[in-house]
């Protein structure tokens, strides 16, 4: 059964079967690839041949002196809390009961915190310039490079096809430091550092709204501009082929009102194709918003996972990499399921 199902009654009983048929099988390969990536996540970490009790145990006979009855039983209590003397596989199914629950063990970097909590309190802010710096530059990106495929002798879009061109290759974190020294120096109009002012108080108010705001603008635009390269050359290719398709010329020829025939023949009919490309995108951009967030100061999971990984704290090393996983295979799944939507040429059986 194709994509879009018949007008009639019965055509529709039956595409909403098969329909449900692929998302049970969509659901299957999500749950395989997220239990497949935390499990080699696991085990990634645990080759780490730091000790968390051993860790611990040297920060507090640093600040303090201890007898080596008290150094030995609290070295015997963390062994306990952390099961570091079970073999892997105890610790790998101990791993799992843990996760189910959303308990997988306190922090390191900020003992006795779980980890899951420091997790908890970096995920908005990242979530929130991800979403910012996707649909920004995704949107952007795709309309302009519509326009530009189809209005090939348009200057602007033919020189802005240009500097995307150049912009295109950049790593994220070259064009974030270009931003810093731009805006942090020589034109010192935004802040650099941090999520928000350090004089507002966080909270549901317009002024801490207001400054998380104005702390994203720079490392979203570093994000933005190097994803809207991406998009904008993508889409500018596929309309250049489907401005050439016999229903486009048949439009133009019957009158079709111009802005009609680019974005209901020429854009939506290329904008499937894309989807595919922002899933693509969705595990690079996490990447690169680790080094963004490093730039910026900005308190991420990026930022997080960078001082776990620092101070030998596998824990939130796991506990990030674990929710990555999720978002980002949870993205594309949602991405996988609208393709029939919109596409006649899927098929869902």
């Amino acid at each position: 059964m194709a994509g879009h199902p018949s007008r009639t009654g019965e055509g529709i009983a039956v595409y909403m079967k098969d329909y449900l048929v692929f998302v049970l099988k969509r659901l299957m390969q999500l749950a395989a690839v997220v239990f497949a990536g935390i499990s080699a996540a696991f085990f990634i970490t645990h080759l780490s041949p730091i000790s968390p009790v051993e860790t611990i145990i040297g920060r507090v006979a640093g600040q303090s002196s201890f007898s080596p009855e008290a150094i030995q039983a609290l070295r015997e209590t963390l062994t306990a809390l952390f099961g570091t003397d079970l073999p892997l596989h105890e610790k790998y199914l101990n791993f799992w009961l843990r996760f189910v629950v959303g308990d997988l063990g306190p922090s390191l970097i900020a003992f006795p915190t779980p980890a899951m909590r420091l997790v908890m309190l970096a995920l908005p802010w990242t979530v929130g310039l991800l979403v910012t710096a996707i649909v920004m530059s995704w949107i952007i990106g795709n309309m302009l490079g519509g326009l530009a495929g189809y209005y090939q002798n348009n200057r602007f879009l033919k020189a802005f096809g240009v500097v995307a061109m150049g912009v295109q290759p950049i790593p994220y974190y070259i064009v974030a430091f270009l931003l810093v020294i731009i805006f942090g120096y020589f034109w010192p109009v935004l802040p650099i550092s941090g999520g928000f002012s350090m004089n507002v108080r966080p909270g549901f108010t317009a002024e801490f709204i207001f400054s998380v705001l104005h702390h994203a603008i720079l490392p979203a635009t570093s994000l933005v501009i190097v994803g809207m390269g991406v998009s904008f050359l993508g889409m500018r290719a596929l309309v250049s082929n489907i401005v050439t398709e016999d229903y486009v010329t048949y439009a133009e020829l019957a009158g079709v009102k111009t802005e009609r025939v680019v974005f209901f023949y020429v854009i939506r009919n290329a904008m499937v194709p894309q989807l595919t490309g922002l899933a693509m995108a969705l595990g690079g951009i996490f990447s690169g918003t680790i080094i963004t967030e490093q730039v910026f100061g900005y308190p991420g999971l990026g930022s997080l996972l960078v001082r776990a990984v620092n101070g030998g704290d596998t824990t939130v090393v796991l506990a990030v990499s674990s929710m990555a996983v999720i978002a980002v295979a949870t993205a594309i799944f949602i991405i996988d399921l609208l393709h029939p939507l919109l596409d006649p040429r899927v098929k869902v059986k």
